[in-house]
């Protein structure tokens, strides 16, 4: 028997408890598979659906080395995770998507280092070690811009957006954190991304999406993304390239903001899954996290094939109850409701999301339209001050 292979019986380790976690231990358990799931939080979905579970810090390397060698392979479901984490748990066991992805993409100078390497357009930015970087930087830099810390993750207390000369004064309130980088706001018609599922034999891609947001949370993802076969064709050639170029096994996903001259530029590169590809759990013959599950596993990839147009859209906690009404009416619409704590359903973030299948996306979206359920506030017309998290 191939021991690269994680065979029905065998047992997958998941880390993290995210509600990108819930359809990975769901394909894993229909394919036989045991499922174990670490994480500081035994009240999430991810939890109550494994085989078994272990509920600790992830500093806590005693109890990460006894849930490894309880794995046959271990994977991580959201870029938060700490590539030392992973680090550690490859010395105990299978980690087929490696830390070399989650080590880059976790620190943005190293990010920038990857993208200057392929020579790919990018929001002009600077490194930040103090208030008088970012008088000698703005200039080239331009306005708006937005002050990140060099590390990914620490939250939108952090970063500051500077869309004056005046701004620049409240900097100094942060600097004192650590090392920054001063990026450009790019001015987008529309945000858009690719899923892929990769292998050292084998890259697969779902179809392009779009992705709009509202306060910074994924409010809908568009498939087939309305965009022309120019648009199209170059994305997917900067999406190999960057395949091409990445150490990882599993499924990615790689945004881009387009512009209304025509103009691309990489937004990031998430090297985990992403809320994106939940719509293709209606949009194509195979869910992401079936596909990722497949590439962790060893297994070939699916040819990855579009069923129909879908526009997946979220709701919170507020919306729950007129969507139940949406549930009763709407045949074509396909509903999950995500398994929350008390405190996680109070917070104004993603309490499920709804997928619309229809003959074209103009329909799907005019009846979502029709609902007037998502027309309380504007969709964000900029980047977010901080990278969308995967994870609650």
């Amino acid at each position: 028997m191939d021991n690269s292979v994680l065979n029905p019986g065998g047992t997958l380790g998941i880390i993290g408890n995210s509600t990108n976690g819930v359809g990975l231990v769901i394909a894993a358990r229909n394919a036989g598979i045991n499922v174990g799931v670490y994480g500081d939080n035994e009240n999430t979905e991810t939890m109550e659906l494994a085989d078994f579970r272990v509920v600790g810090a992830l500093n806590d390397q005693q109890q990460l080395q006894n849930f490894a060698e309880r794995c046959d392979v271990v994977t991580y479901e959201s870029e938060t995770i700490d590539a030392t984490v992973m680090g550690f748990l490859a010395a105990h066991t299978r980690v087929p998507q490696g830390t070399d992805a989650l080590e880059i993409m976790q620190d943005r100078s190293l990010e920038r280092a990857f993208f200057s390497q392929l020579n790919l357009n990018v929001a002009p930015s600077a490194t930040i070690v103090s208030l008088d970087d970012v008088y000698q930087s703005i200039g080239s830099i331009g306005y708006p811009s937005i002050l990140k810390p060099i590390q990914k993750g620490l939250g939108q207390n952090r970063q500051l957006v500077i869309k004056t000369q005046t701004d620049i004064v409240k900097a100094a309130d942060i600097l004192d954190w650590g090392t920054y980088m001063l990026e450009s706001q790019i001015p987008f018609k529309q945000e858009l991304s690719v899923i892929v599922a990769k292998t050292a034999d084998e890259t697969e891609f779902f179809p392009i999406v779009e992705n709009r947001y509202r306060h910074h949370e994924l409010l809908m993802t568009i498939v087939p993304a309305q965009i022309d076969a120019a648009v199209n064709d170059e994305i997917l050639r900067i999406t190999k390239e960057i395949s091409d170029n990445l150490t990882y096994t599993g499924v990615f996903e790689v945004a881009f903001f387009l512009t209304e001259s025509g103009n691309l530029y990489v937004k990031r590169i998430v090297p985990a899954m992403h809320q994106a590809g939940y719509v293709f759990e209606r949009a194509t013959n195979i869910s992401m996290a079936e596909q990722h599950l497949r590439a962790i596993a060893g297994l070939p990839l699916m040819p990855v094939k579009q069923l129909l147009p879908v526009v997946a859209v979220y709701f919170t906690s507020a919306q729950a109850n007129v969507i139940r009404t949406q549930w009763q009416i709407k045949p074509n619409w396909f509903f999950n409701f995500y398994h929350r704590t008390k405190l996680q359903a109070e917070k104004a973030v993603s309490a499920g999301h709804v997928l619309v299948e229809a003959d074209s996306v103009k329909e799907a979206l005019e009846q979502i339209d029709d609902t007037n359920i998502w027309h309380q506030q504007p969709v964000d017309e900029q980047p977010a001050a901080e990278d969308t998290p995967t994870s609650d």
